[in-house]
Parts: structure tokens; sequence; C-alpha cells
């Protein structure tokens, strides 16, 4: 049986609940539904008053529709980080420059990409630089888009306040921390006309009936959230120990995952693919792995084995 750590999703997802309302599979979408789905989003990821929100089938809608929706220009993603950005506004027609930091946004910009924090080596940009490229960005008639699919483990790094009077556009997945990757559920946090324009893009009922009421009732969920949020954070503990036992170095992570550096890295990756055990190489780095979190002890145990056997 295959230990897929490939992916960046909380083994232990929310509880789904027992008694789904049968009206949520046999009837459209209603917009009271939608409406606690929204408001359940707002206090879970602190939107301000002065700010909007808007639900899609998940982030990887959004973030094929948001270069769709911008302005003609040229778009600055800082890289490395999720390939789909620099893949969505290619298709879209726009010229892609890579950068190393946020901070060194050229002039030729219009709009922005970041990841934070990013995705693979969890990188957190300071909440200064996110605030200088907005207002850079706003002057330029473009958008700066963050990309917070792995804050919900500290939620302090969330810059959702700045949607109020900036043209920022924050990006929320319910899949990974809420581990229901399955269920397609993401947000978009933007100032009232982008939300509005982001909504019409997508259309009537772009949820479906089952992700609007268990996406309500999980974000309404505090008290599972602050629990599993040290549940993760002690089990990425376990991880950073067994990887430094097989001699790998930890450069990165998030809690959901870790990055973790070797220079036989290739060798372990396919090795290990020999086990069953699939972690995340890159293309770009050949002596970098990246692991997600194993669900149980017994997991761990056999990622363990099979890293201490290479040795």
């Amino acid at each position: 049986m295959w230990l897929d750590l490939s992916t960046g999703v909380n083994p232990w997802p929310w509880p789904l609940p027992p008694d789904l309302p049968s009206a949520a599979w046999q009837r459209l979408p209603s917009r009271a539904a939608e409406d606690a789905l929204i408001a359940a989003a707002r206090g879970a990821y602190a939107v301000p008053v002065d700010a909007g929100v808007v639900a899609a089938p998940g982030t990887q809608s959004l973030i094929q529709w948001l270069p769709q929706l911008a302005r003609e220009g040229v778009v600055a993603i800082v890289e490395p980080t999720y390939s789909e950005h620099a893949r969505a506004w290619r298709i879209a027609g726009h010229e892609v420059i890579a950068i190393a930091d946020l901070s060194d946004l050229p002039e030729a910009a219009r709009h922005a990409v970041v990841v934070n924090p990013n995705n693979p080596d969890g990188r957190v940009t300071p909440r200064a630089t996110l605030l200088h490229a907005a207002k850079l960005l706003q002057g330029r008639g473009g958008w700066l888009v963050i990309d917070e699919a792995f804050a919900d483990i500290e939620p302090g790094i969330s810059a959702v306040e700045l949607c109020a009077d900036l043209p920022v556009v924050v990006l929320r997945s319910f899949g990974k921390f809420y581990g229901l990757a399955g269920l397609r559920l993401g947000f978009a946090v933007a100032p009232g006309d982008i939300v509005q324009r982001v909504a019409l893009a997508l259309g009537p009922w772009p949820c479906s009936g089952p992700a609007l009421n268990i996406g309500a009732g999980a974000l309404r969920d505090h008290e599972w959230a602050q629990g599993t949020r040290r549940a993760i954070q002690n089990q990425a503990r376990k991880v950073d120990a067994v990887l430094a036992a097989a001699d790998f170095e930890v450069v990165g992570g998030t809690g959901l995952f870790q990055l973790a550096r070797h220079p036989a890295a290739n060798k372990i990756h396919a090795a290990l693919a020999a086990r069953h055990i699939w972690c995340r190489c890159f293309e770009w780095a050949d002596d970098l792995l990246r692991f997600g979190l194993p669900q149980s002890d017994q997991d761990l145990d056999r990622l363990g084995a099979a890293l201490a056997s290479f040795k």
C-alpha cells in the first residue's frame, strides 16, 4: 500500500457530519447556504468589514481566473513556488517575470504574485514588504495576489487586512488545513469590485451544496482548528527528527510539509518509491525533497525505517 507524503494536505480531516441534509444533495445550492459559508469564512479568516469574499470550487479555479480578469501587463512572481501561478498568467497572455523577493519588484511589473508562506520552502514575506508592494501596484493599476494556501497553521501570517483599501487578492485554500481536498472549496478575499468580477466569472452555483454545508460547519469550528494546529506542529517536529536522523537538513516547511536537503535526494526519492513511499521532488533542485505529514506513528516509523536503510 502506498504511503503518499507528496501532498500538503492535513492527514486528520475535519470530521464530516453524519446527518448532512438531503437538500444539500437534491437541490441547487441556496443563497442562504452560500451566505452562511461566506459569514463563516469571514470569521475564520478575520476578513475586514470593507473587504469582500467569494467562494470557488477550489483555489485552483481562482488561480486560473484571476489572470483572465486582471488588466494587461507584466506579472512578477516570487519563485520558486507553486508552478500553476506562472502557467495561468502565461496562458492568459501576460508576460511573466520570475523574481527572488517581492522587495525587488521590477518597474515593468503591473501585477505581482507571492505565495505566503511559500510552497515549497515555507518562506514568509514580511507584512511591510507586502504593504509596500501593494501600494506600488496600486499606482500602476495592478493587483497583488497573495496565495495563503498554507496560512491556516499560523493565522498571524495572513494579510487579509490589506484587502480593505488596496488592490490585494488573498487566496485561501479550505481543503489543505481541513483535510478535505476532494471537497473542492476555496476563497478569494479582495476589495468589493474585484470580488464582484470574480463572482461574475464563476457564475451561479460555483460551489456544491455539500461543499457549502460542510465548509460552513468546519470554518465555524474554532476549537477543532486550535487543536489541529497543535497536532500538526507536533507531527511536523517528529518528521524533522526522522529526517535529521537520516542525515537530511531541514531547510523549510509550513507544518503541513517539510522541505529537506540531501546530496542523494534523487536516489532516495527513487528508492522510497520502490518501497511505495511517495514524496515530492523538484526539477529545479536535485538535492531537495518535500515530505508531507504521515497520518500515524506507524506511518512515521515506516518512513524512518526506509530512510535508515539508505545510510
